[in-house]
């Protein structure tokens, strides 16, 4: 089953690769957390990869799961579930690690699986609605529906911002 993971992993990383350049407002890879459908803008992934062990961290926050060293670069890995409030995620070989880049460091989101890859235009992004606004929300930019539902789009740049740690406990 390994294998089939990582087959699946880097299918979709040569997906990533062939959509980049067609001509498309923006794109997005969308996975699930759960049932739950999230994305992160495409030009932020670097790689999809299946889960591995990672070295755990002494005095992290919870949803930092650890490290990974990734070709010489030590990789936090963030637990999506845990971050969004909904507990850790008992992680097996078919989860993926999404490997993004976040200002001027790599980080690893982990993810139950990639789903697809979503071509949109800006005018089709709405906002999140102020009135389920909280320190869970503050980490999306926008929902996007698609023909399966919705996706919410994780604002990777308040992903760590520790000012929404106690809010969103």
């Amino acid at each position: 089953m390994t294998q089939a993971m990582n087959d699946s992993a880097s299918k979709a990383s040569q997906a990533v690769a062939a959509r980049q350049s067609e001509s498309v407002s923006a794109e997005l890879i969308s996975f699930a957390i759960g049932e739950e459908q999230y994305g992160v803008d495409i030009m932020a992934v670097r790689e999809i990869k299946g889960w591995s062990e990672i070295s755990h961290l002494p005095g992290q926050p919870d949803y930092v799961r650890g490290v990974l060293n990734l070709r010489g670069v030590m990789v936090p890995i963030i637990d999506l579930r845990c971050r969004f409030g909904g507990g850790l995620t008992e992680a097996t070989a078919l989860h993926v690690v999404i490997i993004v880049q976040i200002q001027d460091q790599q980080i690893g989101l982990l993810a139950d699986r990639v789903l697809d890859i979503v071509a949109f235009e800006g005018e089709q992004v709405q906002p999140v609605p102020t009135v389920v606004r909280n320190g869970r929300t503050e980490f999306l930019s926008g929902l996007i529906t698609v023909e399966a539902g919705m996706i919410a789009m994780i604002d990777l740049n308040h992903l760590l911002d520790d000012r929404y740690e106690a809010q969103a406990a």
